[in-house]
């Protein structure tokens, strides 16, 4: 029986360290802070009793749960990441826990009206008479992904103290920089040495996902010319005008705010400008590889049409693509996911396959060699104020990775 106060006490050790990354550092770790929690996870790992825990130069971490059979197993991974995201602070998170929730509003900070509503966020009533862990409404929580950590460390712990279950091999291993894209980049996978992995990165209960978004970012700078607005007629151009046209050209429904499942979008994320520069900073996503590759040359085309129509290269465009979706990858391994959606019936969970409307470090690990599918991690509301997670979710997902360890076995 996994104890749900060590369960809290453990995910409140990691949430309440800040580990947030910063997409302008060229460093790894993004952040020296991310190195507190990378130290804190080599001294744990030890005093739990695994083997092999290492972690190098970028604050990777990995660690060994030898097999405790005789016959030839596959070796498996676990990976999650320590970093938050820099959408919103992670500095002093002081997380709140509901026991017992019961389906009514909860009030996250009384003195600034911070509300966490069912009204609004419809998920919190399947969690009726759960324990929640949520934020003071004044920072994230950090669930994404220190839930999957503690997961991941709770599992192994389990295993470790029940040598019962038999399960051969297990690689864990724990990154920085995810959330800012970074997360696989140094990742040694020759060195993990698994045939497969996990990433115990998904959110509801019951989510298992083989599908990514194809990404790619765009810079777009835009070039006007400033003189005197007294005397510019004729003279002055004014680049965010020019930013504005382009803008308004692209189609307007195809963003986030009005796409789901498997609909791709262009999403403008920044603009910084004045009348002789503007950036615009976009990200481009598609599950489908050729609907990517259009969205891609839209831009183009749109920067030729305008640079056409000033009679000069006002606009430069420059697109670099990030992550592509990982269903290439896993579909010749399907097995892999069969045995995580098998897992989560024996647990009573019923399996929600879906793609990703993202990507996580296993989306560029299944591109490096290693097959590596998402599992939910059991949090809600990611990278803001209104983030929870249920302590019972939490448990879940420490019993699916210790049901695949068993399954893989057999």
């Amino acid at each position: 029986m996994i104890s749900k106060a060590h369960i809290i006490k453990r995910f409140n050790s990691y949430v309440t360290i800040d580990t947030e990354s910063d997409p302008n550092s060229k460093t790894t770790p993004s952040t020296e802070k991310q190195w507190n929690l990378a130290n804190k996870l080599v001294e744990e790992l030890k005093a739990i009793g695994m083997q092999d825990v290492t972690i190098d130069a970028n604050a990777y971490i990995m660690a060994t749960l030898p097999s405790n059979v005789n016959h030839d197993v596959p070796t498996i991974g676990f990976i999650s990441h320590f970093d938050t995201s820099p959408d919103f602070t992670g500095a002093n998170v002081k997380p709140q826990i509901i026991d017992n929730y019961d389906g009514k509003d909860i009030v996250l900070n009384e003195e600034e009206n911070i509300v966490l509503s069912p009204d609004y966020f419809e998920d919190l009533l399947q969690y009726k008479g759960q324990t929640l862990i949520t934020t003071d409404g004044t920072t994230l929580l950090g669930a994404d992904d220190k839930a999957g950590i503690c997961e991941i460390v709770s599992a192994m712990e389990y295993l470790i103290k029940h040598p019962e279950i038999k399960h051969g091999k297990i690689r864990i291993g724990f990154t920085p920089d995810e959330e800012i894209g970074r997360g696989a980049h140094k990742f040694d996978v020759e060195k993990f040495g698994a045939d497969w992995a996990y990433t115990m990165d998904g959110s509801q209960i019951g989510e298992l996902e083989y599908e990514n978004f194809n990404a790619a970012g765009a810079v777009v700078k835009v070039k006007g010319k400033i003189v005197h607005p007294g005397y510019a007629k004729g003279k002055m151009v004014n680049s965010m005008y020019i930013a504005t046209e382009f803008i308004n050209s692209l189609p307007r429904l195809e963003t986030p705010e009005h796409t789901d499942g498997y609909q791709g979008f262009f999403h403008l994320h920044n603009i910084e400008g004045d009348v002789e520069e503007t950036k615009l900073h976009y990200i481009i996503r598609d599950h489908d590889k050729e609907h990517f590759e259009a969205r891609k040359e839209v831009m183009v085309k749109l920067t030729n049409e305008l640079n056409t129509q000033y009679g000069k290269e006002v606009i430069i465009t420059e697109i670099k693509d990030q992550y592509y979706n990982m269903r290439e990858k896993i579909e010749p391994v399907m097995h892999i996911v069969a045995i995580a959606e098998e897992a989560m019936k024996q647990l009573d969970i019923k399996p929600l396959i879906k793609a990703i409307r993202g990507g996580t470090d296993g989306s560029q690990l299944s591109y490096m060699g290693l097959p590596c599918p998402n599992i939910f991690a059991g949090g809600h509301n990611f990278h803001g104020r209104y983030e929870y997670v249920p302590v019972e979710s939490i448990i879940k997902a420490t019993q699916v990775i210790c049901k695949i360890a068993e399954l893989t076995a057999k």
